[in-house]
């Protein structure tokens, strides 16, 4: 399976959902937002949703300051 995360294609063996991914990338509980195939995947859905070969994903990370 091919993914695009942030530009960057990444292959993986088997199918994986979008938290098994961000626990991959170390993003797991982090203040984040995805955006999949054009669209904002809400937190609530990241443990159901099971990427697929093609997919292509924007993470954003909340940067606090001031």
């Amino acid at each position: 399976m091919q993914i695009t995360v942030n530009g960057e294609i990444r292959r993986y063996e088997q199918p994986l959902t979008l938290a098994s991914l961000l626990q991959q990338l170390d993003l797991a509980g982090q203040r984040i937002a995805v955006e999949r195939n054009g669209e904002i995947v809400p937190r609530s859905h990241y443990a159901h949703t099971l990427l697929e070969d093609g997919d292509t994903l924007l993470i954003v990370q909340a940067i606090g300051g001031g």
